[in-house]
């Protein structure tokens, strides 16, 4: 089934591979994906290093389904034995840095919307971007695309999940908290010290557990990742500074979690951002039943994505295995992608 599509994809695939695309650094990469939407006669457009389509037959009167996946990297990992920008073939498996993360949903979604790209009469538009700085939250990635964008209403984000569909995904908070006290030598009972007083807060972030519990994410979970306080032994420290990591159920939205915490503690507290919030999709909705029509698993999934930027509901679902994003001599089974594609089709069959 759709063998000249996989054949592509796969070229498509070591392509990319080979040309470093590191966050904020993709300019090659977007250019790639440009020069094969005009080899296949289709009218894309880029903005920074991201680039989308919309299918032939776009109709503002339609319901629109945005497919996207991202096509930046993160550094290749020290342990790598291999050229990390070698597009290497080896027992079924093709290696190299983002074959896995994301290179293998972003060319799987492009096969798809090339195969269904010059239908007549679909129920929804299709709307495709291959976006940058995924991995690093930049400002130039989706961030700065979506104005740009027509309109859409649900999506379909492509990512490593062994072509299982992510009907939840957490949201990320990172605080920084700074606590004040008043410096003075220790060996007198003068100053005030702020590194007990940001650890009275962090002893009630450590214990505090939110009271809506989601059957797919389950809690959200605070951690304290980072504390610095203190000149020297002898002083008491004036000023104690902490990061607070912070993973967010389906259940609150990165503001009410925020306030939350804020009125429980006395530390200054300023979010780095708040706009990475959970994500998810009705296990009732189209999309979501044509995959369970396949035997498809539903689950929730700890990892951020591109979802988090979007304000509709978004399922996210591709091949590969999360497991091996970010890891040295990362790669993907051929089959896997070509399995993806042709799962892809089917259930866009199934609602378009």
């Amino acid at each position: 089934m759709n063998t000249q599509l996989h054949v592509q994809a796969i070229d498509l695939l070591r392509s990319l591979i080979e040309l470093p695309s590191l966050s904020g650094s993709e300019d090659q990469t977007a250019t790639c994906i440009e020069d094969w939407f005009k080899a296949k006669k289709i009218c894309a457009n880029r903005h920074n290093n991201n680039v989308w389509a919309s299918n032939q037959y776009f109709d503002k009167g339609k319901p629109t389904l945005f497919l996207n996946s991202h096509h930046d990297t993160v550094k290749p990992a020290p342990a790598y034995s291999i050229n990390p920008f070698e597009a290497k073939i080896e027992d079924g498996k093709l290696f190299g840095l983002g074959s896995n993360d994301a290179g293998a949903s972003v060319v799987a979604l492009m096969s798809v919307f090339l195969y269904f790209y010059e239908k007549q009469d679909l129920k929804f538009n299709l709307l495709i971007a291959l976006t940058a700085e995924e991995e690093n939250s930049g400002k130039k990635g989706m961030r700065s695309l979506l104005e740009y964008l027509p309109k859409f209403d649900f999506a379909l984000v492509g990512e490593p999940t062994e072509m299982q569909m992510a009907i939840a995904e957490k949201g990320l908070l990172v605080i920084d908290g700074t606590a004040n006290g008043v410096a003075g030598h220790a060996a007198h009972y003068s100053g005030e010290n702020a590194l007990y007083q940001a650890l009275d807060d962090i002893d009630w972030i450590r214990n505090y557990q939110f009271p809506k519990v989601s059957e797919l994410l389950g809690k959200v979970k605070m951690t304290v990742t980072q504390i610095e306080a203190g000149t020297q032994h002898n002083v008491v420290p004036s000023i104690c500074h902490f990061v607070i990591d912070i993973r967010v159920n389906e259940l609150y939205s990165n503001q009410e979690v925020f306030e939350v915490i804020n009125a429980h503690t006395k530390s200054k507290l300023i979010p780095r951002s708040l706009h990475l919030n959970s994500s998810s999709i009705s296990e009732q909705h189209p999309l979501v039943q044509a995959g369970l029509k396949l035997q498809k698993s539903v689950y929730g999934s700890p990892t951020l994505s591109d979802q988090a930027l979007l304000s509709c509901p978004s399922l996210k679902m591709g091949p590969g295995n999360s497991s091996r994003s970010h890891n040295a001599d990362e790669f993907v089974y051929l089959n896997e992608i070509t399995e993806g594609i042709d799962i892809y089709i089917k259930i866009l069959n199934e609602i378009l």
